[in-house]
C-alpha cells in the first residue's frame, strides 16, 4: 500500500502543476474568486475558465487524499526503509504550507509574487513525493548523503531548475512572455533590458542560460562513469533541458502559442523531477561504480556498497572509507 499510494500521490502532484500551469496560461486562475468554495457553491456552473480553475481545485482535492495514506504508510515503513523518516517530515511541512497558500493566492488576487510562492511550493511537495515514491519502489535498508563531485554538479541543478520555474512563473504572471521579442539578447541588443517586464525576462534568460551550462557538465560527468541508475536518470534529466531551451526559443520566435507555453511549463516540472531522481539514485546507489581501477589496472572495491551490504557490514564499510575512492557519507535517518 505504500508503493502504490506514494506513486498515486506523485504522479496527481506532477498532474496537479501541470493543471495549474494550464490554469495560469489561460488566465484563469480568478474565475473562482472565493475558496475554498467557487461562486459560493460546492459546484459551481462550469462553463469557460471556472471549469479549468475548479478542476484544478478538485484534482488538489484528490492529490491531498492520496498524500495523506502515503504519509501514514510511510510511517510505518520509515524503520525498514532509509531515509522514509527525513522525506515524510519534508513533505509533512510543505503539504501544509501549500494547502494555507491555495487559498493565500486567490485572496491576493493571483499577484506575480503569489503565484511565485505557490508554484515554489507546488514543486517542493512534487519533489518529496516523487523521492518518496522512488525510496518506496526501491525500498533500501540504507540511505546516505554521499559527498562527491557529481553529487554537487547534480544538487546544483535541480536548484537552477527550480529557481528557473521561479523566474519563469513571474514573467508568466507578470505577462512579461513576450517583452523581449528578440533572441537571445532583449530588443534593441539589451542584455538586461530596460523595463521591468524586460528585466523580468531577462533575468529568467540568464538563470537559464545557467541552468543549461551546469546541466552540461552533469551530463559529461554521468557519461564519463556513475552509477547505472545515476547515470540513466542524469542523461534522461539533460535531454529534458535540451528539449526545454528548445521550447523556450520556439515561445519566442512563434510569439507564444498557448500549446507550446504549456508544453514549456510540464516540461520544465519534468526535468526537475528527473534531476531530483538523480539526486535519490545518487543517495542510495552512490556515484562511483562499485569497482574501479586504479592507473596499474588493479581492481579495488569502492566503498559504494549496496545497500544491504552496508547495513549488515558497517565495520567493512567504515575500513572501506580509508581507500582513495571513498565519498565522504553522511547517513539519513531512516
Amino acid at each position: 500500500m505504500f508503493r502504490a499510494f506514494s506513486l498515486a500521490a506523485a504522479v496527481a502532484a506532477f498532474l496537479l502543476a501541470v493543471l495549474g500551469s494550464w490554469v495560469r496560461i489561460n488566465g484563469a486562475g480568478m474565475t473562482c474568486p472565493d475558496w475554498p468554495l467557487c461562486h459560493h457553491a460546492l459546484v459551481p456552473a462550469l462553463g469557460g475558465g471556472v471549469a479549468l480553475e475548479w478542476s484544478h481545485r478538485l484534482l488538489a482535492l484528490v492529490t491531498g487524499l492520496l498524500v495523506l495514506p502515503a504519509l501514514w504508510f510511510g510511517w510505518r515503513a520509515r524503520k525498514r526503509i532509509g531515509g522514509v523518516g527525513a522525506v515524510l517530515a519534508f513533505i509533512g511541512a510543505v503539504f501544509i504550507v501549500q494547502v494555507a497558500l491555495g487559498g493565500l493566492t486567490v485572496a491576493l488576487a493571483n499577484t506575480p509574487w503569489s503565484v511565485v510562492v505557490h508554484w515554489g511550493t507546488a514543486m517542493l511537495l512534487l519533489a518529496g513525493l516523487t523521492a518518496l515514491a522512488m525510496l518506496a519502489v526501491v525500498a533500501p535498508a540504507y540511505v546516505a548523503i554521499r559527498h562527491s563531485l557529481l553529487g554537487g554538479v547534480l544538487t546544483a541543478c535541480a536548484a537552477l531548475a527550480f529557481v528557473t520555474m521561479l523566474a519563469g512563473s513571474y514573467v508568466s504572471s507578470s505577462g512579461a512572455g513576450l517583452a523581449c521579442s528578440t533572441l537571445p539578447a532583449c530588443d534593441g541588443g539589451s542584455w538586461t533590458g530596460t523595463l521591468a517586464g524586460q528585466l523580468a525576462q531577462m533575468t529568467h534568460r540568464w538563470i537559464a542560460a545557467a541552468f543549461f551550462a551546469v546541466a552540461t557538465v552533469a551530463a559529461y560527468m554521468a557519461a564519463l562513469g556513475t552509477t547505472p541508475r545515476v547515470r540513466a536518470a542524469a542523461l534522461a534529466a539533460y535531454a529534458l533541458v535540451v528539449l526545454q531551451v528548445a521550447l523556450g526559443i520556439a515561445n519566442v520566435a512563434w510569439q507564444l502559442p498557448t500549446v507550446l507555453r504549456e508544453a514549456h511549463a510540464a516540461n520544465a516540472c519534468a526535468a526537475f523531477v528527473a534531476f531530483v531522481a538523480s539526486l535519490v539514485f545518487a543517495a542510495v546507489d552512490g556515484t562511483v561504480p562499485a569497482v574501479a581501477r586504479d592507473r596499474s589496472g588493479r581492481v579495488s572495491v569502492d566503498d559504494v556498497v549496496p545497500s544491504p551490504a552496508r547495513a549488515a557490514r558497517p565495520h567493512a564499510v567504515a575500513r572501506s572509507h580509508a581507500h582513495a575512492h571513498s565519498e565522504p557519507v553522511e547517513e539519513l535517518a531512516g
